[in-house]
């Protein structure tokens, strides 16, 4: 009996599935009782099915086509291709479109859009029956993600039609993966530093992993280094060995870009320890062009500072979070670190510890399926890996101070477990108050940001109750107004997921508004 007939037998009502979202693939694995299969996803009249789901979106005019379509779609220049919308998300506001040259797309409308389609696939693949049960999901994020970038991945797929019941750090899904294979040998808990090098983003987490928690120690990441930079710089080599005319990234178009890009992924895929040339056959991305030949030897010789600027990371996080205990293992997991220079690299640095997932494109979704399998066995405590403030104004604008609302380190509740709280309580003299919410690594001597920023929300609440019902604040210029003094609560409420809610009251008059921050605010 093949497994949709079985499954049709079997109606649960629920579904338990793990998605791991990735730069350019998402990979999707259920939970079937202690098993954690991959399902692949049919296509439409009994096309080929694959295990993935490509990150992909075609646009026409109005029309999108998403994942396999969008990438059979690639032969038309009407189509306009998207890839790796994971990327845009790090940075992305509740106004962010996608510029495509002729026209402008809504990020988040895109994304919902892709999760819909997902849905239907899966419900395709796992049998029609399931499309009015309950598909509950375990969602992954970069150990590094933003609010904003949790939020708009959680609300897209909840507004396709999946019950999401949390997201949890790739790193960590990566390491239940990892303590799920150890579990079978029966090993008592370790320390395993978790290398997470996916198409478009670097994670390095220290996880105590074993036992009924796995907990992050410390984490570091790079927003933006991956796989796709790889891509791109084979991209660029061809062009530079082709000389075909004056051309290069820049004079390439939308379309073309695209197919170069996947031309190069391709290649680089297929890449072995034992690879002397690559051959790039640049007629797949205009007509005329001819097929060449890159150096292995020098491409490599171009990925490899990017490939340092990981291992500098990862060593950096064992020197200052390793204080106790030995490493056990490097757990490898990510589709860019198929790369064999990635896998030369880490074994000359890390030796006998490295332990590459046997499943390296699909550790984090499996983990992901145990966590929405086993929530009630496995706990998964996660830290605050930033220092969480807001930039407050002063003297009618004139000055900006940084207020720390939640200090890096900060462990965050199990999930069921209550929020963690804050309150602030200040007299306040201006007419409007503007809180510019933000995350960043480092703070310098006067405690204000430095390096790394990525930004939350901006919200305007009015102070004065004269504006108490002006819908629009963004103009209203901050003054202090002599002789007047409301007193104003601000109360916080961190969830296991990360995610930040703030009530804002003016305690005097009784006006009062509820944000969640990662999105517009809403009372």
């Amino acid at each position: 009996m093949d497994r949709k007939a079985k499954r049709s037998e079997e109606v649960t009502g629920t579904i338990r599935l793990g998605i791991d979202f990735g730069t350019t693939r998402i990979v999707t694995a259920w939970a079937d009782r202690g098993n954690y299969p991959i399902v692949s996803l049919e296509g439409e009249e009994g096309s080929q099915a694959f295990p993935y789901f490509p990150s992909l979106v075609a646009i026409r005019g109005k029309e999108r086509l998403f994942g396999h379509q969008a990438w059979r779609a690639q032969a038309s220049p009407e189509w306009k291709l998207l890839r790796s919308l994971k990327r845009l998300l790090a940075h992305a506001s509740p106004d962010t479109e996608i510029d495509l040259g002729s026209e402008r797309v809504p990020l988040f409308s895109v994304l919902v859009e892709m999760a819909q389609e997902l849905r239907r696939r899966l419900c395709l693949s796992l049998g029609p029956e399931i499309e009015h049960e309950t598909l509950q999901i375990m969602l992954g994020v970069p150990a590094h993600a933003g609010t904003n970038q949790r939020f708009f991945t959680a609300e897209a797929f909840r507004l396709a039609g999946f019950d999401v019941l949390g997201l949890v750090n790739e790193p960590t899904a990566a390491s239940l993966e990892f303590a799920q294979w150890r579990k079978t040998r029966k090993q008592s808990p370790a320390k395993i530093l978790v290398y997470d090098l996916g198409g478009g983003t670097f994670d390095a987490s220290l996880v105590e992993a074993g036992g009924e928690e796995h907990k992050i120690l410390a984490s570091e990441g790079i927003a933006e280094l991956g796989g796709d930079d790889f891509d791109r710089i084979l991209a660029e080599l061809s062009l530079e060995e082709a000389k075909p005319g004056p051309i290069g990234w820049e004079e390439l178009d939308v379309q073309e870009r695209f197919l170069l890009l996947e031309e190069c992924r391709q290649k680089k895929e297929a890449l072995t320890p034992y690879s002397r040339k690559i051959v790039v056959d640049l007629g797949n991305v205009r007509g005329g062009w001819p097929l060449v030949s890159v150096s292995v030897e020098e491409y490599y010789r171009r990925c490899s500072p990017l490939i340092e600027k990981t291992l500098e990371l990862a060593d950096r996080l064992l020197e200052e979070s390793l204080v106790e205990g030995v490493l056990e293992a490097l757990y490898v997991t990510g589709g860019g670190s198929e790369l064999p220079l990635v896998q030369r690299k880490l074994r000359e640095a890390f030796g006998r510890k490295v332990r590459r997932s046997a499943y390296a494109r699909t550790a984090t979704a499996v983990g992901l399926a145990i966590a929405a399998e086993t929530m009630s066995e496995y706990r998964l405590r996660e830290r605050f890996h930033r220092y969480f403030g807001v930039w407050r104004e002063g003297e009618e604008g004139k000055v900006i101070t940084f207020d720390t609302l939640f200090p890096k380190g900060l462990e965050l509740p199990l999930p069921g477990d209550p929020p963690v709280r804050l309150v602030r309580r200040y007299r306040a003299v201006h007419n409007v108050g503007r809180f510019r919410f933000l995350e960043c690594n480092q703070l310098g001597p006067d405690q204000l940001p430095v390096g790394d920023v990525l930004l939350w929300d901006e919200l305007t609440f009015p102070f004065d109750p004269a504006f108490a019902n002006e819908k629009d604040l963004a103009n209203v210029p901050v003054r202090r107004l002599e002789g007047c003094s409301w007193e104003i609560e601000e109360r916080y409420a961190c969830d296991s997921t990360g995610t930040v809610e703030v009530t804002i009251s003016n305690v005097t008059t009784g006006h009062r508004k509820r944000y969640l921050l990662g999105r517009w605010a809403r009372d």
